[in-house]
């Protein structure tokens, strides 16, 4: 089976291209389930019930957040009512939401997703990525071999330590947040597919999907400035994961990088 995780979602820009090409990219790679990072498509900052049900709509199973999945207060109850669209699994216990969820493939065959949020240079206040993930797949791989994992982070170290680490016990650990497509997808020793950041779908002529006149604003005058989504040269970034059913090992992954017309 071929799992397809598309790399975080920005503004509009990013959903039209995910409406204009994910049915195109599913139909000739054979995609048998599709993740979606979306915590960047409203206006470039978090998710809104509405445009969740958009994302599912094109064909995404499972919608992954992270650090921005609060900024839109309306998705809270969302998260408690429908289980496609998943928070990071290491906020502490009672927060609204689930952090994993297994759903079914084209094909009939059980996919758990996770998603994590990262800790360093970022949201330092979480519980422990690793041990989240650990306490979480006692249960899930007596349920499930197929796994896919995604890391939503701001370093490197902690992307490939989480590979590392979860190498042979889960099928792919994707990383998301940081926006730049990674020239490192490849298959672990254990028979883990891992890539540091999958990238973004939005558009490029930008600062990581942000006007880039706004940014350098911010950054020559450290005044506050208030950022807009950019247009322009979208691209739809994402990765294709070949997976044994059988074993739920990951047998190829390979990065997308695709334009989107104008």
């Amino acid at each position: 089976m071929n799992i397809l995780l598309v790399g975080d979602v920005v503004g509009k820009p990013g959903r039209q291209a995910v409406r204009d090409l994910l049915p195109g990219v599913i139909s000739r790679e054979g995609v048998d389930f599709t993740i979606i990072n979306g915590e960047n498509a409203a206006g470039g900052v978090g998710l809104t019930p509405d445009l969740a049900e958009e994302l599912l709509s094109y064909g995404a199973d499972v919608i992954t957040t992270g650090n921005h999945v609060w900024d839109k207060r309306e998705l809270v109850p969302f998260l408690e009512k429908d289980d496609r669209v998943v928070r990071p699994l290491n906020y502490p216990p009672g927060t609204p939401g689930r952090g994993a969820v297994v759903a079914a493939s084209r094909g009939g065959v059980p996919v758990a997703v996770i998603s994590l949020a990262g800790r360093v240079f970022s949201i330092a206040h979480l519980d422990c990525p690793f041990r989240a993930a650990d306490a979480e797949l006692a249960v899930l791989r007596r349920q499930v071999r197929v796994i896919v994992v995604d890391i939503h982070a701001e370093a490197t170290s902690e992307k490939v330590a989480m590979g590392l680490h979860l190498d042979g016990r889960v099928t792919a650990v994707i990383g998301t947040h940081t926006h730049v497509q990674t020239a490192d997808a490849r298959v672990l020793r254990g028979g883990t597919a891992y890539m540091t950041d999958v990238g973004m779908t939005g558009p490029q002529e930008s600062v990581i999907g942000i006007r880039h006149d706004l940014v350098l604003q911010r950054f020559l005058t450290q005044l506050p400035v208030r950022f807009e989504v950019a247009t322009g040269d979208v691209r739809f970034m994402a990765c294709v994961i070949a997976v044994s059913e059988s074993s739920g090992r990951a047998t190829a992954i390979r990065a997308l990088n695709l334009a989107c017309a104008a």
